[in-house]
């Protein structure tokens, strides 16, 4: 008879719970969100030293495949939301190709020498704007697999720091293509005289390439201030060998520049070399950060 009763009472009160479930989700779910970010990380090993309890220890074998693991999990949510990406580009690719095909005339302009040559265009155009799409998606995976080693105010900091990374890289592609591109294709149509016939291959391979490597190289700020945090890099090292990172930045610029020519892979240096230097700046903020930090640890102790 009592489980007679306690099951009418279940049933009765079952859309009032149901309810309140659903009121308190995004509470709870908040509570949890908070607790997360200001959760403090496991005792802070150095990197020698976990490598050799490597072979020592079988927990921190069990440990490093746990992340392994876990890794692997936030690869395949990355891909799997790439795929998605990619999918909803499907809907405007080919306005999109339109609007790449610009600067020489649009699409009418270019030609298709090969059966799938219009296919592996239209896919390549897709896959640049579904990584553009789903960049903070996979900023987010990235970050929420290293966000538990993180101390509270570096995992805070880094989940500001996804639309930071996603400013970044839309600003890398919008200078290539309004900045980089005008001065850098009619001289290469007008370098001979040699009547220009462009494929579509070849045009879009060219320019997906370039928006996103320097889309890529707009990250360099976000990624100095990420390692100097962990404790990778240093600010003063940056600083010291500035000269040695322009020679690299040239050599970089003018594997990647669309000419040969002093001014366009002056378009190219330049902002990479700005941004070098922005990434000083941020290293020396998250070097003060991380030396507040350990003295603070230190102190408590």
């Amino acid at each position: 008879m009592r489980k007679f009763f306690k099951t009418i009472w279940r049933v009765i009160t079952f859309p009032f719970v149901l309810l309140f479930n659903i009121i308190a989700f995004p509470f709870r779910g908040l509570r949890r969100i908070g607790q997360f970010l200001n959760e403090e990380p496991p005792e802070d090993r150095p990197l020698i030293d976990t490598f050799s309890s490597l072979a020592t220890e079988a927990e921190t074998r069990a440990s490093l495949w746990e992340h392994v693991d876990a890794l692997r999990m936030h690869l395949l949510r990355i891909i799997i939301g790439l795929a998605l990406g990619v999918g909803f580009s499907f809907y405007f690719t080919i306005p999109l190709m339109e609007y790449l095909a610009g600067p020489v005339g649009g699409l009418g302009k270019l030609q298709a020498i090969q059966v799938t040559e219009g296919i592996g265009v239209y896919m390549r155009v897709a896959l640049l704007s579904g990584v553009t799409i789903m960049l903070p998606y996979i900023a987010f995976e990235l970050w929420l697999f290293a966000a538990p080693g993180l101390k509270p105010r570096d995992r805070k900091m880094g989940l500001l720091g996804i639309p930071l990374a996603t400013l970044l890289f839309l600003m890398g592609l919008a200078c290539t293509y309004y900045l980089l591109l005008p001065p850098a294709l009619p001289w290469l149509a007008n370098f001979t005289k040699i009547p220009q016939a462009w494929t579509a291959n070849n045009y879009f391979g060219f320019v997906t390439n370039l928006m996103l490597w320097i889309g890529l190289f707009f990250e360099f700020p976000l990624v100095i201030y990420i390692l100097t945090s962990i404790g990778l890099v240093k600010p003063q090292v940056l600083l010291q060998q500035w000269r040695l990172a322009i020679v690299i930045i040239s050599i970089v610029a003018a594997v990647i520049t669309p000419t040969i020519d002093p001014v366009n892979m002056g378009l190219v240096m330049l902002p990479m070399s700005l941004l070098y230097f922005v990434s000083i700046g941020l290293s020396y903020i998250a070097y003060a950060g991380r030396k507040r930090n350990i003295a603070e640890m230190e102190t408590s102790v």
